[in-house]
């Protein structure tokens, strides 16, 4: 039988005593796409990891992973992924070699094979030079490296990121971004769950936004943006004594409230028609501008104006 998505949620349901933590969520998440899972502090996305991985029994509701039902076939269903949390149970004391190979061998690998895919994952993950230092002298970026190979050493068909980029400088995260595309590459799919924004715009090809146990929308990145469907033009006055006039002549046209900030312009718009038309009126006026600039809706500004007010 073809399977033709890695994971598919149907009306997922969790309470803790009185809270109901995940609210009738349902979605699919296709074979080899980045899938992002977002939303605020308590929105219910550990909740939903916990029960995609079998830590975690929902009250009601249906999981299926790579077409395994998590109720009747768990066993099956836990041998396609990995997971890579905050922090995997390595022992500190040990080197990352030692790390990788008992992991190996706890995975069924024969002590040859434990030994193989440790060197493959140290040389895959840039550890080769540190192979042979305790955990405890890892560096933030290493450890989470070392974590995601960790997770990666029965090569899963999926796997998923818990905030794997959370502590790291902004040249580490870099270098696991890349990490992840290469995965993709190689025909991995990849559930990520994340804090940062820019994380998800960048390496996610649909995000999912989760508030308060409910799924609120669920798309692309630029499908999430364009139902915004507001930019950002900002535009520098000339003259301090057109600023008025130059104002008034944009919510006009616009039909918006400007903000100005010394002698910059800021106001949202609709479609670009409404920018030219507003250009040409303050052309006609004689209002002279400088460093104008245009901003598209960012994923951010989606995330605000689905949870706002909710956290």
């Amino acid at each position: 039988m073809q399977v033709e998505n890695a994971i598919e949620v149907k009306h997922l349901f969790k309470k803790f005593d009185q809270q109901i933590a995940v609210n009738d969520v349902s979605f699919t998440v296709k074979k080899g796409e980045v899938f992002g899972l977002l939303g605020p502090n308590g929105a219910g996305k550990t909740t939903i990891l916990r029960m995609l991985t079998t830590l975690l029994k929902p009250n009601s509701g249906d999981i299926t992973i790579f077409g395994h039902d998590l109720k009747t076939d768990g066993k099956k269903a836990r041998a396609t992924f990995g997971v890579t949390g905050q922090y995997a149970s390595v022992d500190e004391d040990l080197s990352a070699k030692e790390n990788l190979i008992i992991f190996s061998r706890l995975n069924g690998l024969s002590k040859k094979a434990a030994h193989i895919r440790a060197n493959e994952l140290l040389k895959e993950f840039s550890l080769e030079k540190s192979a042979d230092k305790s955990i405890k002298n890892f560096s933030v970026g290493m450890r989470r490296r070392l974590d995601l190979a960790i997770s990666l050493i029965t090569r899963p068909a999926l796997i998923f990121l818990d905030e794997p980029t959370t502590g790291l400088d902004p040249r580490t995260r870099t270098q696991m971004w890349d990490t992840i595309r290469s995965l993709v590459k190689q025909g991995s799919t990849i559930f990520l769950t994340t804090q940062y924004l820019e994380e998800a715009d960048n390496l996610a090809d649909r995000v999912a936004v989760i508030d308060h146990g409910k799924l609120i929308k669920i798309g692309t990145p630029d499908q999430l943006k364009q139902q915004l469907s507001e930019s950002t033009m900002s535009l520098k006055v000339e003259n301090n004594s057109d600023i008025t006039s130059a104002s008034k002549t944009l919510q006009l046209r616009l039909n918006n409230q400007p903000k100005i900030i010394d002698n910059t312009i800021t106001i949202k718009f609709k479609n670009t028609d409404q920018v030219i038309d507003s250009l040409a009126e303050l052309k006609k006026q004689q209002i002279g501008i400088t460093d104008f600039t245009v901003q598209q809706p960012t994923l951010d500004d989606v995330f605000m104006a689905l949870t706002v007010g909710t956290n």
